[in-house]
């Protein structure tokens, strides 16, 4: 569906649409629209309460922001909606869900708007961005009630043992796998690959390439609707950075490469040993540089840093090489069609959007600063001595601080962006300094 009208035609005076957008957090929030009502929102945008880019995950308040507060008693934030993005969904007999993004005041804050803006920024260069995703995520036999009820403990997961890339579950498990792709097939998010990962009940998918946003609309609605495709077969799915110290962190990888004003991949070059042009060169020399100074918006929770740890399949500096899963920056020789950059930093738990703003405008700024990577690493990273400016942040208030005081962030995203962006990110960090975990009442309960 493309435009307005076709849109329109769809939704008929008996029937209604759901329409969406997604805020700090990357959680999709949205509502049913009356047939009237969505007619008029596809003319001329609708009101949603601003309280979406005020709040956290649990739905709770933050106390240290300025865009929105109880100080602005929380109006209505215009939204444009956008028919591009629209799709059927079959588990609600074909009705149409419509992705919106921010206007007016709160455009400056808004995710998808962010990542807008920094690709607008990459074609004043002569650049398209192209993006994928892959994403791992754990399936339980279980419900929002049982999970609850358990303490988030002693899950059942989908099957047990450590089969990844097994034949033997998803064959045994089959109706679930190719239930999974039709769906994202029929909501135009569709998978090139599904298979299972090493850990019980664990799965990786890769949603196929496209242009950037569009591959950030995918991905965002990729894990939404994968949570609502799990719990109306109860099963639950997480896409949690990492739930378990028994195993690794869930991922949620990056592919990126920019195409330029011919069409051809400006990061090929038949004549380096490596397929690597200068536009590619600089493009990571940026990533690297700004890494550690962008973290918190590709690690955006305290649990994204449990997976953040030497040997789980994590980067913990900011390196790169040709070929290395070691590294948080993988370069794939894929010639004139495929040579790309992996983003291997980000989890799964990530703000698609955010994420994306963050891996590609650093590759801008690089781009734009000429900026010249460190040598390619060959072997272990986890093994290598490197320069104390490699370093990632090593928890969310750090990243924060971090991102913060960043002159890049704020030339690439905007300072009403990061004041606000920090904000919740301070916050978040604020609320995990204030609890009182399991492991803590396991290791000091009786015995102190």
């Amino acid at each position: 569906m493309k435009t307005i009208e076709e849109l329109k035609a769809l939704v008929t005076p008996e029937s209604n649409a759901k329409v969406g957008v997604v805020d700090m957090d990357g959680v999709l929030r949205g509502k049913y629209l009356s047939s009237t009502k969505f007619a008029k929102a596809l003319d001329d945008g609708f009101g949603f309460c601003d309280v979406v880019l005020g709040w956290d995950s649990a739905d709770e308040l933050y106390d240290n922001t300025s865009y929105t507060g109880w100080h602005s008693a929380y109006p209505d934030a215009h939204v444009r909606l956008l028919p591009e993005t629209a799709r059927l969904m079959p588990m609600e007999a074909g009705m149409p869900f419509v992705l919106g993004e921010f206007t007016g005041s709160a455009e400056a804050v808004c995710p998808r708007a962010t990542l807008r803006r920094v690709l607008e920024r990459g074609k004043e260069l002569g650049f398209q961005v192209k993006a994928g995703s892959e994403f791992e995520f754990f399936l339980f036999n279980e419900t929002p009630q049982s999970v609850r009820d358990k303490g988030y403990r002693q899950l059942e997961p989908l099957t047990p043992g450590m089969f990844g890339y097994s034949v033997l579950r998803s064959s045994v498990n089959a109706e679930i796998f190719h239930d999974l792709m039709d769906l994202c097939r029929e909501m135009d998010f569709e998978l090139e690959g599904l298979h299972t990962e090493t850990g019980p009940g664990v799965l990786e998918a890769a949603i196929a390439y496209d242009d950037a946003l569009d591959a950030a609309d995918k991905a965002a609605l990729f894990k939404t609707f994968t949570k609502v495709w799990a719990q109306r077969n109860e099963l639950m799915a997480t896409f949690m950075a990492r739930w378990s110290t028994d195993y690794p962190g869930q991922s949620g990888h990056l592919h990126l490469s920019l195409l330029d004003n011919s069409g051809d991949n400006a990061f090929f070059d038949a004549n380096d040993s490596h397929g690597m042009s200068d536009v590619m060169r600089w493009f990571i020399g940026g990533q690297q540089a700004l890494m550690p100074e962008l973290l918190a918006m590709i690690a955006p929770n305290v649990n994204s840093f449990a997976r953040l740890v030497p040997g789980m399949w994590a980067p913990t500096s900011a390196t790169w090489g040709i070929d290395n899963r070691t590294c948080a920056l993988r370069v794939i020789e894929g010639g004139d069609r495929g040579q790309r950059v992996e983003f291997r930093v980000a989890a799964a738990d990530i703000n698609p959007y955010l994420a994306l703003a963050a891996a590609i405008g650093a590759g801008i700024w690089g781009i734009e600063n000429r900026l010249e990577p460190d040598a390619p690493i060959t072997g272990n990273a986890y093994e290598k001595r490197l320069p104390a400016r490699l370093r990632l942040p090593s928890n969310l208030a750090e990243a924060t601080r971090n991102l913060a005081r960043s002159k890049a962030g704020i030339s690439l995203f905007g300072e009403a962006f990061v004041q606000h962006y920090c904000a919740s990110r301070e916050w978040e960090a604020r609320q995990f300094d204030q609890a009182v975990t399991s492991w803590e009442l396991e290791r000091y309960f009786e015995i102190i």
